[in-house]
């Protein structure tokens, strides 16, 4: 016992010479151990804010390092998907979706203009590049099916298509992480509205064959499914939004939708964008046509926690931006270093603004301003060299890179044209089915 209590003795001793030495400058503060455990909190607002500060002055590096030469036939650039090198560091390829009911390949270094696909009559309706095959490309079209094309032939005809069924029209579509399953969203029809799959697997030489579906979900969504999204690593998890106001999580692998479907949250409106963020992606987040925005956390499925995070009915009203406004939002994207989900939203001037996602709300962390002179309508982040590709309503195509400078010429004028795709805003109070939570 005296042994012990001298060793007791000696230890408060050395401790309180520590304290005295190291800490003298805030020692009032520390009585003892246990105190210094209630200061936790600063400790990891000070690393947050340190990480906020870091992807602020990361953005605030990016200059415009190339422009698009404007077309002949200038149209508003709807979405932006970069192609994913496989082994080697071969050129990389952009692909465009535009409101001219067509897709634009360029080249990604220099933004040169390499060909267009159509798809007459049919309208071509978001742009995705394989993950293991960089050439491959695919998009969804309103005449029922998804087509794909190799970007390094020359010919305009797809290399392969996958066929709906006589009803269907699709206006979204995503292949997932090991390029196996594509599934594709329609619009609603009568009273139906389907998610389409099909396998990816097959020969893309001969495309004189259409694939028939693997099958579909018919029960989940109520109206036009406007957005899709297989996880970034695990193949069989997909989530779905709609203009019924609903995000609903999928794993592929059970034997039946109403197995498959994993959970239903509410956005409260249309949804615009879908995405997965946080360590191993196991949140969701939404935006919505009227500016909202909800972002929940599946791991709590199986917790008495609630699942929602945040949930905001218009970003446009809860964040202060100085000499400036927000006027939509964009998308969004995760900063795995980070661990930071992030909003990109912007002004009808073009201005880009930056908006971090945390439990107490959202936060201006920095603008890109005079590259676009219109609304910008996509965005794609490419963290391996941390730079950015923005498309807009000025038909402009901008590759942003830390400390570049452009050698092109001035930010054009707006483009006046009158976009082919107009967004539909509904607001819905749908009621949640059973696994809402």
């Amino acid at each position: 016992v005296f042994l012990s209590l001298q060793q007791d003795v000696i230890a408060g001793f050395l401790y309180a010479i520590l304290i005295l030495v190291v800490f003298h400058p805030v020692v009032d503060l520390i009585d003892n151990f246990n105190l210094t455990y209630k200061y936790a909190p600063l400790i990891i607002i000070s690393l947050h804010l340190a990480l906020v500060e870091k992807i602020e002055e990361q953005f605030g590096r990016l200059r415009i390092a190339k422009r698009s030469v404007l077309s002949e036939e200038p149209a508003y650039l709807l979405d932006i998907d970069v192609s994913k090198p496989a082994q080697s560091d071969s050129s990389h390829f952009v692909a465009v979706s535009c409101s001219n009911e067509s897709i634009r390949i360029y080249n990604r270094a220099t933004l040169t203009f390499l060909r267009e696909y159509s798809s007459c009559p049919g309208m071509l309706n978001g742009v995705r590049f394989a993950h293991t095959r960089d050439s491959v490309v695919f998009s969804a079209c309103t005449d029922g099916t998804v087509k794909c094309w190799d970007v390094r032939l020359a010919t305009q005809k797809a290399v392969q298509v996958f066929s709906g069924y006589p009803s269907n029209v699709f206006i979204s579509f995503d292949i997932n992480c090991n390029d196996l399953i594509i599934c594709a969203g329609t619009e609603k029809v009568e009273k139906d509205t389907f998610l389409v799959f099909w396998d990816a697997r097959g020969d893309t030489n001969c495309a004189s064959k259409s694939k028939e579906p693997l099958g579909v979900y018919s029960e989940s969504h109520n109206d036009d499914i406007t957005r899709i999204c297989f996880h970034p690593t695990k193949p069989s998890l997909l989530v779905s939004g709609s203009t019924d106001g609903l995000v609903n999580v999928f794993d592929i692998n059970k034997d039946n939708e109403d197995d498959a479907l994993i959970s239903t949250c509410n956005s409260d409106s249309s949804v615009s964008f879908i995405g997965w963020s946080g360590k191993d992606y196991k949140e969701v987040y939404c935006m919505t046509h009227d500016e909202g925005f909800s972002w929940w956390d599946l791991a709590q499925l199986d917790t008495e926690e609630p699942i929602t995070l945040l949930h905001i009915l218009d970003v446009r009203e809860a964040v202060c931006i100085e000499n400036d406004a927000l006027n939509y939002l964009v998308g969004g994207l995760y900063h795995e270093k980070a661990d930071k989900l992030l909003l990109i939203g912007g002004t009808s001037t073009g201005n880009i603004h930056l908006i971090s996602c945390g439990l107490n709300g959202l936060s201006v962390v920095g603008a890109l301003r005079g590259g676009h002179a219109a609304a910008v309508r996509s965005f794609c982040w490419d963290a391996a060299d941390e730079s950015l590709l923005t498309g807009a309503e000025d038909a402009q195509l901008l590759l942003w890179k830390p400390g570049a400078a452009e050698r092109s010429l001035a930010k054009k004028a707006s483009l006046k044209t009158a976009s082919s795709v107009q967004k539909r805003v509904r607001v819905h109070s749908t009621s949640l089915r059973g696994r809402k939570k």
